[in-house]
């Protein structure tokens, strides 16, 4: 015998349903039945049920006597246990077949209590249509669990069983008014109703058609029935939050809506007890376009910028960076691949953790480079993403961008688990194998494993990670940390190339949010952006959630270090004391870079000019350190910090300046292989070249192929339009400076 799929949620609060394999909506036995029910049943079907062995003599004989006088059968004296017998047997009511009802009916006695044989029948019992049981029963017609029956329900459902097909709420609404209410006399009569109960239970009215069931969750119900049809399971689910949950997605699928981005999915873990809170694969789950139905939490989609924090926890962690050290963020091109920043601009120099709070492109491409792709691509894969099945050499450098596919549940399990680790090692200074989160109570994943020696992520690093996270710009655009009423969030968005994929992932101690918005079917969407969209529905949902304390800083993971303040490395032998100061850092953070910006130069007294010793002459000399970024980041750094000083010129003595690097190209690349637009007349169009120097009031000569083509002052900017082809270009400055570099014309 088949049986609906039931799924609850913690609480036993039904979430939704699907239909029995033989089209019957007939719920799983149960363990009880409500006790409402069970007095009514038993005084309408078989008032001595509890004094006889399955077959009632006494009935036999009434019922002989009234069949006899009447002439045809108008009652067949079975019991409960015989009723019970028939409905598993399924076969015509015959003389013969009562007679193996009954002796079954004994046997059933003897292997059953009578309490079973009450839950057999009510689980069982015919209730009209396609509808079989009590619990189904009470939820299709009166929208309620049949725990909370009310006594005009539960003798409703009494009598219905004894003709399902004359009497139904569609129709012979009467007959089956009347045969109740003559229960409910009857129980009045006997002291079980009292006067107030009585009148308040025949005043009920009858309902007047089946309701529908549940529908909360959806995606997750249509998960379960796939993978556990038949069943009736309890979920982590929290109802109430799910209902909060998803009225947040629908009131912001209808304003997205207006720009034609129809899907959102959401989930929540709760961080402590390894389980899903929250399932929101879909928003508009009944609607048969837009691709609703699709359950997006597992759907594989571009990732955009989500996995940054990863990359950054894992370079902590081995000493590959620091916390604020600076990294470049300047145009480049690595064998043809040329990432760019979202704004389009650049920096020129960034600390790590302002780049992962910007999602700053350019360092994290550099950042990989140095770290390893492949090494990065099976962390990802060891931390829990399902879907990179392709090699790491075909992702290449764009695996941080958004080059791979990750399903939210993937990535916000991976969120998870820094979260989780970060909880037991400040809890018991250990780390634990966490199993992914459960979405069905007391599964074995609610469970954490044995003690782990080679975490994903040191306590340590986890911590500067989402601490760094915690300055992202939040949507509302607040200072969040200026209100001590609103709640720290670790929290990152992504956003895919062609806007068609937003994300926002967020964490605080106690709970971890994935959102996902955008289109199941892959149309992108101006302004589909993680922060715009995703960001703004993730807060809100934690907004609806209690509030919870940040994280304690693991002391025992970290150690404290001397950096310099300006590059974020640790202190050179040339770093200024007024520049160096102390910072927490992981233990392998003791073997990171040392400062290398901080120069030790040789300036005359009034610092107006580089000198030498041999040259100085009256000028003097003063030996100082300096910071000093190369050329390509200057370029950049200074439009962003107004108090960086580049260095000034040799003075007019000092010739011999040729062992500092001056110049250097910002465009073209070296070997770079370029396509000139044409004009709208048809001509080709022009390359701008553009040149970094410490010293922009020199004069830079340009030469592209030997052929002097003009110079520039202050801004190093030479346009012009190569022919087709190799070319060589060669810039020289007024003190003989010279640079050079390839480049083809397609």
């Amino acid at each position: 015998m088949s049986y609906s799929t039931v799924v609850s949620d913690r609480h036993n609060e039904l979430l939704g349903a699907r239909i029995a394999g033989d089209e019957q909506w007939r719920f799983p036995e149960s363990d009880s039945i409500p006790e409402k029910y069970k007095v009514c049943l038993v005084e309408f079907e078989d008032r001595h049920f509890y004094r006889h062995w399955g077959v009632n003599p006494l009935a036999i004989g009434r019922a002989v006597k009234q069949n006899l006088s009447s002439g045809r059968i108008v009652s067949g004296a079975s019991t409960i246990t015989m009723q019970t017998i028939r409905l598993s047997r399924r076969e015509g009511r015959t003389i013969f077949e009562k007679a193996i009802e009954a002796i079954l009916a004994t046997r059933l006695e003897f292997a059953c209590s009578k309490e079973e044989i009450l839950n057999l029948y009510a689980s069982h019992a015919p209730m009209g249509g396609n509808v079989v049981g009590i619990e189904a029963a009470s939820w299709r017609y009166f929208g309620h669990k049949a725990a909370t029956l009310s006594w005009a329900e539960a003798a409703t459902l009494a009598v219905l069983p004894n003709s399902p097909a004359l009497m139904h709420f569609g129709r012979n609404r009467d007959r089956l008014l009347d045969k109740r209410n003559r229960l409910l006399l009857h129980l009045h009569t006997q002291g079980i109703l009292d006067e107030v109960d009585y009148e308040l239970a025949v005043s009920e009215p009858l309902p007047m058609q089946p309701q529908p069931l549940p529908n909360v969750a959806p995606h997750l119900v249509a998960r379960l029935y796939q993978d556990r049809g038949g069943q009736h399971i309890v979920s982590t689910i929290d109802k109430m939050q799910q209902e909060r949950t998803e009225i947040i997605l629908n009131r912001w699928n209808a304003e997205f809506a207006q720009n034609g981005i129809k899907n959102i999915a959401a989930i929540i873990f709760d961080v402590k007890k390894n389980e899903v809170l929250s399932y929101c694969g879909n928003v508009d789950f009944e609607s048969s376009v837009s691709g609703n139905q699709v359950d997006i939490i597992q759907a594989p989609r571009s990732t955009g910028s989500i996995l940054k924090p990863f990359l950054y926890c894992a370079m902590l962690q081995e000493g590959q960076l620091l916390p604020n050290q600076l990294l470049p963020d300047i145009p480049l091109n690595l064998g043809g691949f040329t990432p760019k920043n979202f704004s389009l601009q650049y920096d020129g120099a960034v600390p790590a953790s302002e780049a992962l709070a910007r999602s700053l492109n350019i360092p994290f491409v550099v950042a990989l480079r140095q770290y390893n792709v492949q090494r990065f691509h099976n962390l990802l894969k060891k931390g829990g993403m399902t879907t990179l099945n392709r090699p790491s050499n075909v992702y290449g450098l764009s695996l941080v961008l958004g080059g791979g596919e990750g399903k939210l549940w993937d990535i916000s399990y991976m969120y998870l688990q820094m979260v989780q680790q970060l909880n037991m090692f400040n809890e018991e200074g250990r780390y634990y194998e966490m199993k992914p989160p459960a979405y069905i109570l007391n599964s074995d994943n609610n469970k954490k494993g044995e003690r782990i020696h080679n975490p994903l992520f040191t306590a340590g690093a986890i911590w500067q990670t989402l601490d760094a996270l915690t300055n992202v710009n939040r949507p509302e655009e607040l200072d969040w940390q200026s209100i001590p009423s609103i709640q720290r969030i670790a929290w990152k968005t992504g956003t895919s190339f062609g806007f068609r994929d937003g994300w926002a992932i967020g964490a605080s101690a106690r709970y971890v949010v994935g959102v996902w918005v955008g289109n199941a079917d892959g149309e992108g969407r101006p302004g589909l952006t993680g922060a715009r969209t995703a960001g703004w529905v993730m807060f809100d949902i934690f907004n609806s959630l209690p509030q919870s304390s940040w994280f304690a800083r693991p002391d025992k993971d970290l150690v404290s270090v001397e950096v310099c303040t300006k590059s974020g490395c640790l202190a050179g032998m040339n770093c200024p004391k007024e520049e160096i100061g102390s910072q927490m850092v992981c233990k392998k953070g003791r073997e990171a870079s040392v400062c290398t910006y901080h120069k030790l130069v040789h300036l005359s007294r009034d610092m107006k000019y580089q000198v030498y010793n041999d040259c100085a002459g009256s000028r003097g000399i003063v030996h100082t350190s300096w910071f000093m970024l190369p050329p390509s980041w200057e370029w950049y750094y200074k439009e962003q910090h107004p108090d960086y000083r580049s260095l000034p010129p040799y003075s007019p003595e000092c010739s011999d300046n040729t062992h500092l690097k001056l110049m250097e190209f910002i465009y073209p690349f070296q070997n770079a292989v370029i396509s000139l637009p044409k004009q709208l007349d048809g001509s080709p169009g022009e390359l701008v070249f553009e040149l970094a120097h410490r010293s922009p009031r020199n004069k830079v000569f340009w030469h592209l192929d030997g052929e002097y083509i003009g110079e520039t002052e202050y801004i190093h900017k030479m346009s012009y339009s190569p022919a087709a082809g190799k070319h060589k270009l060669t810039v020289v400055d007024e003190s003989g400076i010279n640079l050079f570099i390839n480049f083809t014309i397609k």
